[in-house]
């Protein structure tokens, strides 16, 4: 029976502190592959973190990153476009702090360094999208309603990701068209990405989250 535990980990990038959250079954022993959730708009709030919890539950340490810093999370949908904003501005420093964070979790003693994938969600999974197009070594990538134009964004020509890709994404997305989505998977098949896209007729934006 799964017993989680969870603590918080403090990491940096840029002179930025950040504050993630990481879960983890103690009933299994030794290190457990790592999966890191990249949050939604809103900032590294509680959603991610009952995410974390879950796939603690399926035997991995599951880590909630935060890239806003300092744990900030959006209290209304005007903070939240001016925090995601400000980070996809800057997609050097965006990057900067998704690696501060992968190194983090590859030397925590609960998880398998050698052994870590991204999950995200909206914002979050094109971000995590992006980190696997942009050559970060992670295993897999699972992105649920994505912000698919942010996978490829600031890439100078096609390529082709060493991660496995799976990507869920709602036919009536309110903010990612299908247009867009088909863009987004020629592109990726171009290069021979190992990708599974899924096409969930009906779903709209945000269909992973009760509260969207």
């Amino acid at each position: 029976m799964a017993s989680i535990e969870s603590r918080e980990v403090r990491y940096s990038a840029g002179g930025v502190d950040m504050v993630g959250y990481l879960a983890w079954d103690t009933a299994i022993e030794g290190p457990r592959p790592a999966v890191i959730v990249v949050h939604e708009w809103w900032g590294a709030n509680d959603y991610v973190q009952r995410r974390a919890d879950r796939l603690a539950e399926l035997g991995y340490a599951g880590f909630a990153i935060d890239l806003y810093g300092a744990g900030r999370v959006a209290g209304n949908p005007d903070e939240a476009g001016m925090l995601m904003n400000g980070l996809t501005a800057d997609l050097p420093a965006m990057r900067g702090r998704f690696r501060a964070a992968l190194d983090r979790v590859r030397i925590d003693p609960v998880a398998d360094g050698s052994r870590v994938a991204a999950v995200g969600y909206c914002m979050g999974g094109g971000i995590a999208l992006h980190m696997a197009c942009h050559g970060s070594d992670l295993a897999a990538v699972g992105s649920f309603h994505g912000a698919l134009p942010l996978a490829t964004a600031g890439l100078d020509g096609p390529a082709r990701p060493t991660a496995r890709l799976a990507v869920y994404h709602g036919e009536a997305d309110e903010f990612v068209t299908m247009a867009e989505a088909r863009e987004f998977r020629a592109s990726l098949e171009a290069v021979g990405a190992d990708l599974l896209f899924v096409l969930l007729p009906g779903a709209t934006h945000g269909f992973t989250n009760p509260l969207a």
